[in-house]
């Protein structure tokens, strides 16, 4: 029986629901789930899991404690430069991801302690001013080095690297996987390697920073993690609307076409987890209805026609933001092949690192740092940019160029 679409807001066939009521009250277990017995860890012989602390839980834990995860807050992720309260910064983007994932995978049967700590993980690399900040930076980087960066895989790296933790391989998997740009029908997870799962992972991920496509050709190893992936997308596309509603930046929704999905986000959220619900529960993969998925892939294309490609913000970011990131990188690498230690480089940054990982179990903090430091300098510049706010970055470029051509004016609540 296909799923009840006789409104706007789609529930679940009426088969389905009655047997997922069987199956809870069978103490059905899905046997695709990842159980936390699975776990893998650059450091097995460390953190072990307790009652009070399963395993998966642990990972959360460790990355909501991780150094970088407050400054979500102040992290553009459509819109910048507005003084209100109403519009979407990244860490909100992060816990709607946490919870629309949660929902699907609480349906499911999955382990929703991995669910969890990759979507709280997945954009902790993000750099300041969204996806904008993201092409800026990787267009500096790569002139300078000829290496890509990416988000998802930098979020990797303030996880795995910046900020050592032992978090696990299936965590860092779901965060270099969750390329939340890329929509697709079914998600069906890979196989970790069974002999040499690190070597494996850390291959792919030095591929991301060579070749243009290697990003695009990352597939989860875990159904959490392609419940992720989608949940993603399903967290942006309406509250992006609903962004541009705030400020004016568009009418109404009238911009966007309903099909089946509906236009609000409301009835995104709802009709996306009811379609991969009735689609996947049971299956080793991930899927939803053809007719949701096109409106879907639809919906996400008019979102860049009427928002993310929109001239009002994209003028700004190019006109102001870009030639701010090219002469501030330009300074930080002065500064950065210099290794002075009263520039701001190594006091907001190499400092900050070395008191993040100073009571670190795993290795030697001198040895840490000592190898961290003798990195090409546009290493340490890309994670030092990369971890700033929005209004960090700003203030940063004031107290370099006092005097600088370019200013950024934030739109007031009164204005």
């Amino acid at each position: 029986m296909p799923v009840n679409k006789n409104n706007g807001y789609h529930t679940l066939s009426k088969d389905l629901s009655e047997r997922i009521e069987q199956d809870r009250a069978n103490h059905w277990v899905n046997p695709y789930a990842c159980p936390d017995s699975a776990i893998i860890r650059r450091f097995d012989d460390h953190d072990k899991p307790h009652l009070w602390r399963p395993a998966f839980v642990m990972d959360v834990e460790k990355i909501l404690h991780n150094n970088y995860y407050n400054r979500y807050s102040d992290k553009t992720q459509v819109i910048s430069c507005y003084k209100n309260d109403d519009i979407s910064r990244r860490a909100l983007h992060v816990q709607l991801v946490s919870r629309i994932a949660r929902t699907i995978g609480m349906t499911l049967g999955l382990n929703l302690d991995l669910i969890e700590a990759i979507s709280l993980g997945h954009d902790i690399g993000h750099t300041p001013f969204g996806h904008a900040g993201e092409r800026f930076l990787n267009a500096l980087y790569n002139g300078h080095t000829g290496r890509l960066f990416n988000h998802n895989i930098h979020s990797a790296r303030v996880l795995d690297h910046l900020i050592f933790r032992n978090v696990s391989l299936q965590v860092l998997d779901g965060v270099i996987c969750h390329n939340g740009e890329l929509e697709q029908q079914e998600y069906k997870p890979k196989r970790f390697s069974a002999t040499d799962p690190w070597g494996e992972f850390d291959t792919n991920l030095e591929d991301c920073y060579t070749d243009p496509s290697a990003n695009k050709r990352q597939i989860p190893g875990t159904l959490e993690g392609c419940i992720m992936r989608i949940s993603d997308i399903i967290a942006y596309l309406g509250k992006d609307r609903q962004d541009a509603l705030k400020i004016g930046l568009i009418e109404n929704n009238n911009h966007f076409t309903s099909g089946t999905l509906g236009t609000t986000n409301a009835q995104i959220i709802n009709n996306m987890t009811v379609s991969i619900i009735e689609h996947s529960y049971g299956k080793p993969y991930i899927s939803m209805d053809k007719d949701v998925y096109e409106t879907f892939s639809k919906a996400k294309t008019e979102n860049y026609q009427t928002i993310y490609n929109n001239p009002q913000l994209n003028d700004m970011y190019n006109n102001n933001i870009r030639p701010m990131f090219h002469d501030m990188y330009e300074a930080l690498l002065t500064q950065a092949k210099r290794m002075d230690q009263s520039s701001i480089l190594y006091k907001h940054h190499i400092n900050y690192i070395r008191s993040a990982n100073q009571y670190s179990h795993y290795f030697d903090i001198d040895k840490y740092m000592e190898h961290y430091l003798s990195q090409d300098p546009n290493e340490i510049i890309v994670d030092f940019m990369a971890s700033m706010t929005d209004d960090y970055f700003i203030d940063l470029y004031n107290y370099l160029f006092p005097n600088g051509s370019y200013k950024v004016d934030y739109i007031g609540y009164f204005d």
